[in-house]
């Protein structure tokens, strides 16, 4: 619900209902209903999005096609994730992103939102591994095997839907750049039936460096750039009585009470990572969340459903304990009278796959003003030929701290001079392209 609460955040919307599969999630939605934390108490359709049609819901709610303002979904997608191995996907039409098409032409919403993982944007409709790519002597790629063949062929499947074509704008992002406690790539995918090209704006905050720098405005925000907000800032002042946490085991904290704040694997004995890691210490990349100990002066790393994972280690600044479920709750900015259902493992996956709520603002205020934009024309589409889908980078790709250079592992001190461990500003903060048919 981090997606619908940022968006009823912006004062302009409403959650009339909404479709989850797993019981327990469904019992979380409708908890806050009776506590009040929804008050338009959402009709909550406790199944799976596949044996549900877009007509009985409009019939529920006592609306017609073309009534609801807006659509907004997360189709799990974890084919489409860079964080594991890929899977092929012979027909994505099977997958649950075309049921969300299917709501799209049944419901025939003025917009959608529907985020998912950075990865789908680069996602191929069949995955050629890379020992059997061109650069390493295979065939040439067919068209179905080219990076971003399944958001080409989403977009054009939504631009075929009958007399109301939808044409969709695709942002990749970064939750931390608009004020969230936390570095969280996600895709945003904005469409709309009325051929109109719509924005994401840009970033409202940036790197302790970039604060006083000049930066391009957008006219959805102005004023100066504000530093990025730590997990300090979201949980530093967090006293809790009893909480729920998924912790570490003895074994895992033994290594962790060796590591500082602010440090990870590297800061071990050479002898004592070789045995705490095994086959791992011999891997190349993506180690940095190997017996880490997070920092408050750093935005917090990307919330994964299972904190105390070795090798994805959210373990607190101060305490040798992972971070519980009330602070996954703060760093996504849910509101503290926010309960949430299940066991701790359930807990913990409901918050980690959550959207941040900021981010969910942010798109909100985008919709909001395009609805706006809209209503002042009457709602007609804009004249001349349908426009082509665009990708639209805006900083997605954030690097906070440097952890190992030339045989030297760095710690990121709290309230020290860390100029020695960051990284650069990056080069490129906004880029966009268009996406050709098939």
């Amino acid at each position: 619900m981090g997606l619908d609460l940022g968006l009823r955040r912006t004062g302009r919307f409403s959650v009339l209902a909404c479709v989850e599969k797993e019981q327990v999630f469904c019992s979380t939605v409708r908890e806050n209903a009776a506590r009040g934390n929804l008050p338009e108490s959402p009709l909550v359709y406790e199944t799976d999005i596949r044996a549900l049609s877009p007509q009985s819901v409009l019939a529920d709610l006592g609306l017609r096609p073309g009534d609801v303002d807006l659509l907004v979904g997360g189709p799990p997608c974890q084919s489409f994730s860079t964080a594991g191995r890929r899977g092929t996907v012979q027909d994505p039409r099977g997958t649950l992103p075309w049921d969300f098409i299917r709501f799209v032409g049944g419901l025939q919403p003025k917009l959608f939102l529907m985020e998912n993982v950075r990865g789908l944007m680069s996602a191929a409709l069949r995955h050629r591994p890379l020992s059997e790519r061109p650069a390493r002597g295979g065939p040439p790629l067919d068209h179905d095997e080219e990076l971003g063949s399944v958001v080409r062929l989403f977009a054009e499947d939504l631009a075929a839907i009958g007399d109301t074509p939808y044409h969709m704008d695709c942002f990749e992002v970064n939750a931390v750049n608009y004020g969230a406690p936390q570095l969280r790539e996600r895709a945003l995918f904005i469409g709309n039936r009325f051929n109109e090209y719509i924005d994401f704006p840009a970033p409202t905050h940036g790197r302790p460096d970039e604060v006083d720098g000049p930066r391009d405005l957008l006219p959805f925000f102005a004023g100066p750039l504000q530093p990025w907000r730590t997990l300090g800032d979201a949980i530093r002042d967090l006293r809790e009585a009893a909480p729920v946490i998924m912790d570490f085991s003895p074994r895992k904290k033994g290594y962790l009470a060796m590591v500082p704040p602010g440090g990870n694997w590297r800061h071990l004995p050479e002898s004592v990572q070789r045995e705490s890691m095994g086959r791992a210490f011999h891997a190349r990349g993506g180690r940095s969340g190997w017996w880490r100990r997070l920092s408050y002066d750093l935005p917090c790393p990307t919330l994964v459903t299972m904190p105390n994972h070795a090798s994805t280690a959210l373990c607190h600044p101060e305490q040798v304990r992972a971070l519980s479920v009330r602070e996954y709750c703060r760093i996504q900015e849910f509101p503290d009278e926010w309960g949430v259902c299940g066991t701790p493992a359930q807990q913990y996956a409901q918050i980690g796959n959550a959207v941040p709520v900021r981010l969910g603002e942010v798109a909100g205020d985008v919709i909001a003003r395009a609805l706006d934009r809209l209503a002042e024309r009457d709602w007609r589409p804009a004249a001349g030929p349908p426009l082509a889908c665009r990708r639209v980078y805006v900083q997605s790709h954030v690097r906070t701290r440097q952890w190992y250079k030339d045989g030297e592992a760095f710690q990121w001190t709290d309230g020290g001079d860390n100029a020695s461990v960051a990284y650069s500003p990056p080069k490129t903060k906004r880029s966009w392209s268009v996406m050709e048919e098939g």
